[in-house]
């Protein structure tokens, strides 16, 4: 299926991530439908879309037309079945454990037509053994999106050892639809390129922090001016969620070695329950105290 027959988007899972994806497939024009397991959590998702819409209307980087054209795209469901049948495309972005995309992608290919590819949403789990959920691995491929999909300029796009040359040629013209720009990750490694980046960065920042070498602020301030990094190393860890960097940081460690150990003032703050922004607290606290 080419770039030019593909009309209506599957987006399979609603959160953060999911709903961001949706809002700019939407935005770039497509018909989207979001699949979620319950209408209450589904809610949530519109409600997300409807806030991010609302959020570049304030700013002047959408019009009200657009935002209702946008709106009008999109429609929901809990039916995983029902709304395959009638994609020309999927993007998978359920949360980030093996065996739920697996379960979920093997679903979508009892449902999908043939000639359908599937995209992953996914910063580590390779995309071989992803796609070997499904009787289509040469029409599977990772596609790694950055929170805030709208805001994050860059699609990673992961090549599976069985992805086609024509499964890559349609996402990279997919993301350029979107508004993307992307890279091409050509080894199915763990971590890709920039899981394996970000991870070695935060880590040694929590090493730093924990050392006492500095605080947590200035170990993000450094990185901030003397990098121009947009958000620090700790920052970012926090917003992605701690729980999600230390199973990242897990997984890495197990295929790669020492230098991705995830450090204990991790360990600590995640058995806390201190998991970052969504939590309240992390590295930093988010009532405007650390």
């Amino acid at each position: 299926m080419s770039e030019q027959q593909i009309r209506r988007i599957l987006v399979v899972g609603g959160g953060v991530m999911g709903s961001g994806i949706a809002q700019v497939i939407a935005s770039a024009g497509f018909e989207v439908s979001i699949v979620e397991v319950t209408d209450e959590v589904l809610s949530a998702a519109l409600a997300r879309i409807e806030k991010g819409l609302a959020r570049l209307l304030r700013r002047g980087a959408i019009g009200e037309q657009e935002a209702e054209a946008a709106r009008a795209r999109i429609d929901g469901g809990t039916d995983l079945e029902a709304a395959a049948q009638l994609a020309d495309h999927v993007v998978e972005t359920v949360v980030e454990d093996l065996a739920v995309k697996e379960e979920v992608l093997g679903r979508l290919d009892a449902a999908c037509r043939p000639e359908v590819v599937f995209a992953s949403n996914t910063s580590q789990f390779s995309i071989s053994r992803l796609a070997a959920a499904t009787s289509r691995p040469d029409r599977v491929i990772g596609s790694h999106w950055f929170n805030p999909p709208p805001a994050m300029d860059l699609i990673e796009l992961v090549r599976g050892v069985r992805t086609s040359d024509g499964t890559l040629a349609l996402a990279l013209e997919l993301a350029r639809r979107y508004g993307k720009q992307t890279i091409v990750c050509q080894k199915d490694t763990q971590g890709f390129i920039t899981s394996r980046l970000i991870a070695i960065l935060m880590l040694e920042a929590m090493r730093i922090v924990e050392e006492g070498v500095a605080t947590v602020e200035d170990v993000d301030r450094a990185c901030v001016l003397a990098f121009k990094h947009a958000m620090g190393p700790l920052a970012t860890a926090d917003f992605s969620g701690l729980d999600t960097t230390l199973k990242v940081a897990e997984a890495m460690s197990a295929h790669y070695g020492e230098r991705f150990l995830p450090p204990q003032n991790l360990r600590t703050l995640v058995s806390a329950g201190s998991l970052g922004r969504k939590s309240g607290d992390g590295f930093s606290r988010y009532d405007g105290q650390r």
